[in-house]
This record gives C-alpha cells, sequence and structure tokens, in this order.
C-alpha cells in the first residue's frame, strides 16, 4: 500500500494532501453556496465538518480508497481540491470562489488525469457532471474530456434530485 505523503507537480500547480493547518481554509473553500448545491460536501461546511472531511480524507488514502490532493500554486495556501476515487476512477474537483477564473481546475483535473493514468494505470477516467453546470463541462472539454454514451445517472442528494452526465478521458500512450 502506498503511504508517503503524495506531492504532484505539473501545469504548474504543485497538488498535496491536506494537513490540520488547513483547516480554516477548507472552511473558506468548502462552505461556499455553489460547492454545497452541486457536492455532497456537508453544508454549512464549519470547523467540525472540515475536522470530519480532513479525517476521512486520510482515512480514505491508507485504505487505498480516494486520493485527496490540495491545489495549491506553490505548495503552501490550497486553492481548491482535487480528488480519485481509485475504485471508480472517477475525479472530482472543487476551486475556490475567490481563485477561479486562472484555469486552476483544468490544470489540477489533468495533473490528476495523468497520474491515475501513468502512476495507478487506469486506463479510463470520469467526470459525472450535471448538464447545466457549464462551468464544469468548459474544465472538462479543456483537459481532454469527452461526454461519454452513458445514460446519465439520477442522484438525490441533499433533498434534491438531478442527473448527472459521464465524461470520460482515456489513456493514448504517448499523451496522458
Amino acid at each position: 500500500m502506498d503511504t508517503h505523503t503524495l506531492r504532484l507537480t505539473a501545469h504548474g500547480l504543485l497538488l498535496r494532501e491536506w494537513t490540520s493547518e488547513d483547516l480554516a481554509v477548507m472552511q473558506e473553500l468548502f462552505d461556499d453556496p455553489d460547492v454545497a448545491y452541486r457536492t455532497p460536501l456537508e453544508s454549512p461546511f464549519g470547523q467540525a465538518a472540515a475536522l470530519r472531511y480532513l479525517h476521512s480524507a486520510h482515512q480514505a488514502r491508507l485504505g487505498n480508497e480516494r486520493i485527496h490532493l490540495a491545489i495549491t500554486a506553490d505548495g503552501h495556501q490550497a486553492l481548491g481540491e482535487v480528488l480519485l476515487n481509485r475504485a471508480t476512477g472517477s475525479i472530482g474537483y472543487i476551486v475556490g470562489a475567490a481563485h477561479r477564473g486562472q484555469r486552476l481546475a483544468v490544470r489540477a483535473l489533468r495533473a490528476m488525469t495523468e497520474y491515475a493514468h501513468t502512476t495507478i494505470a487506469l486506463p479510463q477516467v470520469i467526470l459525472e457532471i450535471e448538464p447545466d453546470n457549464h462551468p464544469s463541462i468548459a474544465v472538462a472539454r479543456s483537459a481532454g474530456f469527452h461526454p461519454s454514451n452513458l445514460l446519465p445517472e439520477t442522484v438525490t442528494d441533499k433533498g434534491r434530485t438531478y442527473e448527472l452526465l459521464t465524461w470520460e478521458h482515456h489513456f493514448t500512450a504517448g499523451r496522458g
């Protein structure tokens, strides 16, 4: 099992694991109406939620289930998160409202996609995106993802029922 500290450097970013020093910034990034609407994260996302999330992320990493990495430009200040569910091959990402418009999500998604293909050896990775989430669709397209032929999945979360479309990225030798 891979339990060393994970740091990925690619596309002008340094992606690193969350630490207890990030609890306040996690609250700032995740306690956002857009994040609450589009993700299964707790809302409101206060200190107790941040502690639970940090513990869950560490346990998932130790169990070889998921990888949660803070998106940083310098290895310090977290600007968002990118995560990989190893079992499903799905990637998710969040960029804090104050940091949007810098292509952070595209660059982090590319870095995690390359890691999933080349290090984890996943031949395909996916994204699940609501049809009306135009910013996330733009990120997916910019990172080389394409809509799959799968039927939409209907999800109910936090009292809201919605559809998720699957976007996919296949590994091709010579390109991530």
